[in-house]
C-alpha cells in the first residue's frame, strides 16, 4: 500500500509538472504572438542596434553598431564593413573594404536570423518556453527561450535563442543566438522608429553611388 501511495504521489507530481509546463508554453506563445503582431502591424520601421560576437574558446569579443530599415520583406542593413540591400527578390551585398558588391537571388533562410525577421522565428520549427521576468533599467522584460524542435535539423544554425521582450509595448529589447561552435551572437536594440517611410526603390542597390565598385553577379 505504501508503495502504491508513493507511486500515486509521484504520478500526481509529474502530472502537475506537465500541466505547469503546458501553461508556461502557452504564456510564451502569448508573449511571442503579441510581439510578432506588433511588428507585422507596422508598415515600415527603422532599428538601430549593437551587435556583439563572443566565443570564449577562440577568445573572440567583437562589438559594433548598425541600423536596419524594414518594409515587409524588403530591408536595408547598414554596418561598418558592409551594406545589404534586399528588395524582396534580389539581394545586393556591398563589401566596403573590397569595394565589391555581390548580387544574388533573395531566398529567405530560417537560419539567417537578423533584426528584420527575428520576430517571426518562433513560428516554424521551434519549441519555446517562458523563462523569467527581469528588470533592465525601468523596463520589465519577458525572457523567452527558443530551441529547435529537431536538434539535428541542419537548417537550424542555432541550438538556442534567447529573446528579451518588453512586456509593456511588446517590442524586442535584445536577443542572443547560440551555435554549436561556441559562438554567441547578441543584438541589443538601441533605437526604434516605427514611423520610418521609404519608397520601394530605397531597398535597391544604387550603383551610381559607387561608380568604381566591382560587381559580382552570382545569379
Amino acid at each position: 500500500i505504501l508503495i502504491m501511495k508513493k507511486l500515486g504521489l509521484m504520478l500526481m507530481v509529474l502530472g502537475l509538472a506537465g500541466v505547469a509546463k503546458a501553461q508556461e508554453d502557452q504564456k510564451a506563445k502569448g508573449i511571442l504572438d503579441k510581439m510578432s503582431e506588433k511588428y507585422q502591424s507596422i508598415p515600415a520601421y527603422k532599428t538601430n542596434f549593437v551587435y556583439q560576437l563572443r566565443n570564449k574558446v577562440e577568445n573572440i569579443d567583437e562589438k559594433f553598431s548598425g541600423e536596419i530599415m524594414v518594409k515587409g520583406e524588403k530591408y536595408v542593413l547598414i554596418m561598418s564593413d558592409q551594406e545589404i540591400y534586399n528588395d524582396g527578390k534580389t539581394i545586393w551585398t556591398l563589401l566596403k573594404d573590397a569595394n565589391e558588391v555581390n548580387i544574388d537571388y533573395y531566398m529567405p533562410d530560417e537560419g539567417d536570423l537578423s533584426p528584420n525577421n527575428i520576430y517571426a522565428a518562433y513560428k516554424k520549427g521551434y519549441r519555446y518556453r517562458w523563462v523569467e521576468n527581469k528588470k533592465v533599467g525601468s523596463r520589465t522584460l519577458d525572457v523567452v527561450e527558443l530551441q529547435p524542435e529537431n536538434p539535428k535539423d541542419p537548417d537550424k544554425m542555432f541550438f538556442k535563442i534567447i529573446l528579451n521582450i518588453d512586456n509593456s509595448d511588446h517590442t524586442i529589447h535584445s536577443w542572443e543566438m547560440y551555435d554549436r561552435g561556441g559562438n554567441i551572437f547578441s543584438y541589443t536594440i538601441s533605437g526604434f522608429n516605427p514611423a520610418f517611410q521609404a519608397d520601394d526603390s530605397f531597398f535597391e542597390f544604387n550603383a551610381a553611388k559607387y561608380p568604381n565598385v566591382e560587381v559580382v553577379d552570382l545569379r
